[in-house]
């Protein structure tokens, strides 16, 4: 398996919108006291839902007091239908591997309210597909959560089956062995897209516990739950797109932005909030969604793509894109 240089991408990030559930946060903290050391979350229980952004911050602690660059793999490997909360159970009571991953797709923000699941069927395989449209969590965020339905995943299945290839947007570690063993597949890093390949016979592997009646319930629950979640996407699409507009005049102001969308300053501030997203880090995510779109055209050059992201030098621009992608916008061209 060709490697490229284990140099990875730090957790230390822009900041993150989005939602994990609050017993993310539990599984964390028992883990810690068994290993003898304390949580950093404090007595407060967690919430329902946890930020991502805090979610993320967790783990690094947690990370740094064990030097445990692998944690995310090993929590994830403790998971149980619980910690999905109404999804968890909705799983264990499909009738197939299939109808668990369709319910996976719908109902994902109930577990994980960040990059969209997206799944992909051919005629041998079928590919769970997570964008990052949303952004970068990191290989601590991504490690886990692909450890935790890999290993939910077994838990359900009458006949447990490996997956076929997992594959990260985070660069290659140092050692891949210790992913290869954790996922039972053949792990790849630095992909366009974090992917979970498996066979296509196994949408249709029984589960072990089927159970119509209550899966008609918890479905019905799950339903109810998605449709209180606030319309994250709707405020920060609009902000998004009026960040494209003014971009290429210059680093917008919140100010700008809000007069250009009827609204006040404060208000414009409250609805991201709401959706757990920080001006900021919204800024910077447009700004390297832009770029990535911009790099795939040819006939534009760095300078231009630069000036079109709202940077005034090109050196500045590649610093940005470096921080935020792991590599400088010349090598991610080449790339693609």
């Amino acid at each position: 398996m060709p490697r490229p240089p284990p140099a990875r991408m730090s957790d230390a990030a822009p900041a993150l919108p989005g939602f994990v559930p609050g017993a993310y946060a539990r599984l964390l903290d028992e883990y810690l006291r068994e290993q003898g050391l304390a949580s950093d979350a404090g007595a407060e229980p967690p919430p329902a839902r946890l930020p991502m952004q805090q979610w993320r911050g967790r783990l690094q602690a947690a990370a740094a007091q064990l030097q445990d660059p692998l944690l995310g793999l090993r929590l994830g490997q403790r998971i149980r239908p619980a910690h999905f909360g109404v999804l968890g159970y909705l799983f264990h009571a499909c009738g197939t591997l299939g109808g668990a991953l369709r319910r996976l797709e719908q109902y994902q923000r109930l577990v994980y309210d960040f990059n969209p699941l997206r799944v992909e069927a051919g005629p041998q395989s079928v590919e769970l597909v997570w964008t990052t449209q949303y952004g970068r969590p990191g290989p601590l965020v991504d490690e886990c959560a692909i450890s935790a339905l890999l290993t939910l995943m077994r838990q359900i299945a009458a006949a447990p089956q490996p997956p076929l290839a997992v594959q990260f947007v985070n660069p290659w570690p140092a050692d891949v062995a210790p992913y290869v063993q954790a996922l039972g597949a053949p792990v790849h890093f630095a992909a366009r897209d974090t992917r979970v390949r498996l066979p296509q016979a196994l949408l249709a592997a029984p589960l072990a516990h089927p159970d119509p009646s209550l899966r008609a319930v918890l479905e019905g629950q799950a339903r109810q739950m998605l449709e209180a979640l606030p319309p994250r996407e709707a405020i920060v699409q609009r902000v998004a797109a009026e960040l494209a507009r003014q971009l290429p005049d210059g680093p917008p102001t919140q100010a700008a932005v809000a007069q250009a969308l009827g609204l006040s300053t404060r208000s414009l501030h409250r609805a991201l909030a709401r959706s757990g997203q920080g001006w900021r880090e919204l800024l910077t995510r447009t700004r390297m969604e832009l770029a990535q779109r911009y790099l795939r055209d040819p006939r534009l050059q760095l300078a231009e793509i630069a000036h079109l992201c709202g940077y005034s030098e090109q050196s500045a621009f590649s610093r940005a894109y470096r921080a935020w992608a792991g590599q400088p916008p010349a090598q991610a061209r080449r790339a693609l």
